[in-house]
């Protein structure tokens, strides 16, 4: 099971803290990849952070503004957002790429497992 918390409205300019938690496995053989779905829109890919966390990928649209980590200690990933705009409304979904691939590869890879998604709604 992959739980997903953090999210909500938050203004322009704001910062939310989205984590994904799981149980039941290990996020030590798992590299993460975070999308996201606006309506209307399809999913688009965000963030990917390798297995042992040494590693990661921004889609251009966030680069420089959210941070993902990974706590294998926890079992925990986390997405730092900052300087949230309008157009990062949507619903985020973390999700656990089959061990086979890697952060190249999160756009297109094949998913063990995934969170039930977490709205995010950027608003004044």
């Amino acid at each position: 099971q992959f739980v997903e918390s953090g999210g909500g409205l938050v203004q322009p300019g704001g910062s939310l803290r989205l984590s994904c938690a799981a149980s039941g496995f290990t996020l030590d053989y798992y590299a993460i990849g975070w999308f996201r779905q606006a309506p209307g829109k399809e999913r688009e890919g965000v963030s990917c952070i390798s297995i042992t966390g040494g590693s990661s990928n921004y889609a251009d649209s966030v680069k420089g503004r959210f941070t993902i980590s990974k706590d294998n200690a926890k079992n925990t990933v986390t997405l730092q957002m900052s300087s949230l705009k309008p157009e990062d409304t949507a619903v985020y979904y973390c999700g656990a790429l089959t061990p086979y691939y890697t952060c190249s590869d999160y756009l297109e890879g094949e998913y063990d497992y995934w969170g039930q998604g977490i709205p995010v709604t950027v608003s004044s």
